[in-house]
């Protein structure tokens, strides 16, 4: 008799207890806050047996169905882990239509708060972006590496007057992006390809590894030196296109797509032409801090407390470069208490660094981002070892309000590198009032990115082509 009442119990009790878990089905919307806010869309989905499966967006950063390794659901929280990009979704269910909870990348944690939504809002397309039917031809190809171990997707744009073209291969920045290096609503690898080739030249623009069409490949490990193979990939591709002038193939890169083009040009020296935009032109422990500094600033942050935070952070990144991660680690909140000893206690709250435990926080993320292969490697490269390689044409251009890639040090640093080299044609140009996407910007902080309407100034675009017409055609 009391192994029945057991029994009972023990059904009633997993009755129960299923009765409580809410049914999460459906689309999950929220914007995640990183400095600038981006919004993340969940799709669950319940399988027969009562487990869920999911996907993730990122519609600001045109990345789609992202898969969820792992969702797993209880009476009152909601775990959804993609291990592709080393990310977790852990939320409370609030209630129907809510979830709150923590967004985790890495040794990073950021709060986020979905909403059950019937659809998920569609971002309204910038008014650059070009729009179908063109008055040129456009191709989706796809083709492989030298050992097939990655399948790239990508667009080719080239006239519909008789060929072959000066052709380039646009180049994107550093995180993974689609081939228009979509980002908070705005396309601008797009925009580039479309006003070039509507001057006359062919351009190719590729999904990175893990985006679009393009397979993921080792994201864990690589590095700028892979994504240089990756384009040189591209280049493998162009010459086997008739539309393409063999003699005349360059690269545009973005930021880092800048460093990637120099490791590439530097190599191949039938490369005709680069065209850096806010590319690097000093090591990038150098370029960091500037860059760490200049943002501060930008955000609201005083001179003096940004000033007073700069040995900190190069501390931070020396222990990445030097050490192991978990080394680093003890050995930058060793930094961070030494620091914080001998720091004005104003400057530690304009910091953010008021709150003990969000300051521990703040540089186990820092120092594990830094520890990474990618991050290490770029901290520990001078693109001037490149730079100085160079024999093709080269044009650098800045904005004068990039708080990212600081113009003024980096132009210099690249000018610098070019009188050292074989090239004989190059130019330069700092282009006021734009940032670091080339928009024209009025608080010109990172945030403010998706707010503006621009997508890439006309001014920027009109001198790229006019010196390619001068230059190249």
């Amino acid at each position: 008799m009391k192994s029945k009442i057991f029994i009972i119990v023990l059904l009633l009790a997993t009755i129960t207890a299923n009765a409580q878990i809410k049914d999460i089905s459906g689309i999950w919307e929220g914007k995640l806050n990183v400095g600038v806010e981006l919004r993340l869309v969940f799709h669950f989905t319940k399988n027969d047996d009562g487990t869920y499966k999911g996907t993730m967006d990122s519609p600001d950063q045109n990345a789609k169905d992202i898969p969820c390794s792992k969702v797993t659901v209880s009476a009152d929280s909601v775990i959804a882990e993609i291990k592709m990009i080393n990310g977790a979704y852990k939320a409370a269910i609030t209630n129907d239509s809510t979830l709150s909870g923590q967004w985790v990348q890495g040794a990073g944690s950021f709060p986020l708060i979905t909403k059950h939504v019937e659809k998920a809002s569609e971002i309204k397309p910038k008014p650059q972006t070009p729009q179908p039917p063109f008055n040129y031809n456009s191709e989706d190809v796809e083709y492989n590496n030298a050992d097939s171990s990655i399948h790239f997707g990508a667009t080719f744009t080239y006239p519909k007057t008789s060929g072959p073209f000066a052709t380039a291969i646009l180049i994107t920045g550093s995180g993974q992006q689609d081939r228009d290096e979509t980002i908070l609503g705005h396309k601008p690898f797009a925009v580039i390809a479309d006003y070039l080739t509507k001057n006359g030249y062919a351009v190719l623009r590729v999904d990175d590894r893990g985006m679009g069409k393009t397979s993921a490949g080792d994201l864990k490990n690589a590095t700028s030196a892979d994504f240089a193979k990756d384009v040189e990939a591209g280049l493998a591709y162009l010459n086997t296109r008739k539309e393409v002038d063999k003699n005349k193939i360059g690269l545009i890169g973005h930021s880092e797509g800048g460093l990637i083009e120099d490791i590439v040009a530097a190599k191949n020296k039938n490369i005709n032409f680069i065209i850096m935009l806010a590319g690097p032109g000093t090591k990038g422990s150098v370029l960091l801090a500037d860059q760490a500094e200049a943002i501060l600033v930008a955000a609201g942050v005083s001179k003096e407390a940004a000033n007073a935070y700069m040995p900190l952070y190069k501390k931070i990144l020396q222990n990445a470069m030097e050490k192991d991660t978990a080394a680093a680690n003890i050995a930058s909140m060793s930094s961070y208490n030494e620091w914080k000893n001998k720091t004005d206690t104003n400057y530690i709250k304009a910091l953010n660094f008021g709150n003990e435990e969000d300051a521990k926080k703040a540089i186990r993320s820092i120092t594990y981002q830094a520890s990474t292969p990618w991050f290490k490697y770029f901290l520990q490269t001078d693109p001037a070892d490149y730079i100085k390689q160079l024999r093709c044409k080269v044009l650098a251009l800045n904005g004068s309000k990039d708080v990212q890639v600081l113009p003024q040090q980096n132009l210099a640093a690249i000018k610098s590198a070019l009188e050292k080299s074989k090239s004989k044609k190059y130019e330069m140009h700092e282009l006021p009032g734009l940032n670091h996407l080339f928009q024209h910007c009025n608080a010109c902080t990172v945030a403010g990115y998706g707010q503006l309407e621009e997508t890439f100034a006309p001014e920027a675009l009109d001198m790229m082509a006019k010196w390619l017409n001068e230059n190249v055609k």
